[in-house]
């Protein structure tokens, strides 16, 4: 029954504010495998399959305290294991939160780990079929009737 009011049903992209273009890819090359960057004047376009992640250039506010997003990996030990080679600034905690060095604060999340689920024909295109959900993301898409 719809209640008149458009659903959420995903994001699209998340845009981050970071000081020069240039050295924000380079870091972000230097922790994840980036397949796909599409460029314009002042941004830059991170392909993620069927999403992407915008890095706009010219930072104009303090780093973030508790404002945060979430990037999903297919590999999380991969990811903190590249984030201690660039001596990132991880966060303590059980969870696997960094700081860009423009004070963007990112949580690594394990697609195994979490409801999100990509369509498989997005899987097969990224070549990730090799993933599969662990029992606790299985057993919360079954909770909410997606399985």
């Amino acid at each position: 029954m719809s209640t008149g009011h458009p659903r959420l049903v995903g994001i699209n992209h998340v845009a981050l504010e970071v000081g020069e273009l240039d050295a924000a890819l380079k870091f972000y090359r230097s922790i994840f495998e980036l397949r796909g960057v599409e460029r314009e004047p002042g941004m830059a376009f991170i392909d993620m399959g069927d999403q992407f992640l915008a890095l706009s250039q010219g930072r104009g506010q303090p780093p973030d305290q508790a404002r945060h997003f979430g990037l999903v990996v297919d590999d999380k030990s991969a990811a903190r294991a590249a984030l201690e080679r660039q001596q990132a600034t991880i966060l303590p905690g059980r969870r696997l939160d960094f700081l860009d060095p423009w004070g963007n604060q990112v949580q690594v999340v394990d697609y195994r780990d979490i409801q999100f689920t990509k369509a498989p024909r997005v899987i097969r295109g990224m070549r990730l079929e090799h993933l599969e959900k662990r029992a606790a993301a299985i057993q919360e898409l079954r909770t909410k009737g997606l399985t």
